[in-house]
Parts: structure tokens; sequence; C-alpha cells
């Protein structure tokens, strides 16, 4: 469903109206890889200026809080470490909350992942067979090396709690390659070892933006979740029962929504779409 179809306007109203909040995907989203799309601190701008509150979700476990929030400043978009929620920081959550006791971690990820780990209290476990981990953390890892990935297999075959951050294939890009995410890892790991995750935190996983609704006080039908991806960003909008907006900004496209069990609840070309409606639907609000 798009905004140009005609009675979109009148069809989405009376649950566009209610949305007080946006979570918004930023790869694919917000940029593409290293590009800022053009329209999105307009976009941004828009919101805030109408009281449409934002936080920044996403899946990519390559980069720690403060990396996001280091590229967001550098690409000129003012936030905040509460307003930014990783696939990484889900996995502490997670720990936290269903295996307290857990402490030494063999985590497959890059040095700012495992930063983030030890952070929030963990330690890291070396690659030694004698070092003996309590789980295993397999993220985006970018600085994957064949021994660390064939030590993460021997865990994972040993029986450890296996919970990965994300299950995302690939990771959007403007360079002309494919980056492999977490979710391939995995699979190659499920062929070596015969086992999938236990858990994978990340979207579509409810736990990101249930955070969200707690933290600012929101009903289900206040926020809408808004990504490139259906798999991820759509499926956890429906886990959560939220609003779930597709951009076609980045890895979806049009013709994939024909195959897909999951739908959308609306689908625009990007977040310049998405803010024309938002804001039509608020001033006809007004007008009534």
């Amino acid at each position: 469903m798009k905004y140009s179809d005609t009675g979109i306007v009148s069809g989405l109203k009376p649950g566009l109206k209610a949305i007080r909040h946006l979570a918004l995907d930023l790869d694919g989203t917000i940029y593409n890889g290293g590009t800022l799309f053009p329209f999105t601190i307009g976009f941004l701008d828009r919101m805030k200026k109408n009281g449409i509150g934002y936080s920044f979700l996403t899946n990519n476990s390559s980069k720690s809080r403060l990396d996001c929030l280091s590229h967001l400043e550098r690409a000129g978009i003012p936030a905040s470490l509460d307003e930014i929620y990783t696939s990484g920081q889900a996995a502490i959550d997670y720990l936290r909350s269903r295996h307290p006791d857990v402490r030494r971690l063999f985590i497959l990820g890059t040095p700012s992942l495992t930063r983030e780990f030890e952070d929030a209290g963990f330690i890291p476990a070396t690659d030694d067979p004698s070092d003996r981990p309590d789980a295993v953390i397999v993220g985006f890892d970018t600085s994957l090396t064949y021994s660390r990935l064939c030590r993460a297999a021997w865990w994972i075959r040993n029986g450890l709690a296996y919970i990965a951050t994300n299950p995302d294939r690939v990771c959007p890009t403007d360079q002309p390659t494919v980056l492999v995410d977490c979710g391939s890892i995995c699979a190659g790991l499920e062929r070596a070892t015969g086992r999938m995750p236990d858990v994978v935190t990340g979207k579509p996983d409810p736990r990101m933006l249930n955070g969200i609704m707690h933290r600012y006080s929101l009903r289900p039908d206040e926020i809408a979740m808004v990504g490139d991806r259906i798999y991820t960003d759509i499926r956890m909008a429906k886990n959560t029962k939220a609003l779930g907006v597709l951009v076609l900004s980045g890895e979806t496209k049009e013709e994939d929504l024909k195959d897909s069990d999951v739908r959308p609840d609306l689908v625009v070309k990007d977040l310049s779409e998405l803010g024309e409606l938002l804001l039509s639907v608020r001033e006809i609000h007004l007008e009534l």
C-alpha cells in the first residue's frame, strides 16, 4: 500500500493520527553505507517540530552505541546514547535478564562489540581451548578470522549457550561489494555444528521495540517501526502490534512484496514520503 494510492490518507488516518514516536532503522533508511540520504536531516527536523519523537534502532552489531552516535554526529544528526539501541545492546540485556550467572563470553565480533560487552561487565574469552567461556556470542564480525570462526564452532558444538545478535544476511552498503552479515555467518556455523542460535536478539525479536515503548510510556498503536527490511523491521512491528512502515530506499524492492508472507501496513519510497504523509494526516486531523 503506497502513499500515492487513491484513498490512502483516509484509509490509514486512524492509525497514523495516533503515532507519537518513530523507531527508525539506520542502514537503508537513514543512510546507505557511508552516504546520508539527502532528505534525512529535513525529515528529522520536521518530525521534531511537529511533536513526533524518534529513536534509532539498528541490527548492525559491528558498531557499538558510541560508534553509532559518532557516525550520526559526523553526518550532522544530533542524538544521544539513550536514543540508540543496537542488536548488541539487546544481546547484553538478554543475558542480564535470562542468564544472570553468565560472565565469560567467546565473542565472534568486532573489537567495538567486544568493548561494549566488557563495559557491561562481561569478560571475553581468548581463542584457546583451555579458556572455556560460559556462552558464545556471534555478531556481524567485519574482523572475522578463520581461527576464531573455528573456535566459535567448537564451543557451539560442545553445547554452550549460543546467542546471535541479528538475523541479517547482508548489511546494506553503497560500495561495490557484499557485506556478509551475522545471519550468513550463523548459517555457516549451522552447517558446521548442526546448531542454530538458541536466541537471536535483534530485530524481529520484539525486545528492541518493547524497550522503546517502555522508555517513553507508549502503547503499540502510538509507535511506528520504519525500516527497509520485511523480515526484520516489518516482522518486528507485527510481533509487537506496532505500525510497520517499509521504505524502499534500502534492501527491499517493490517486487519483493509479492512473495512475502509479512505485509507492511504502509510502503513508501523513502522517509521524505513518509514525512509528507504523517504531516498531511496531522493537518487533516487538526482541520477536523
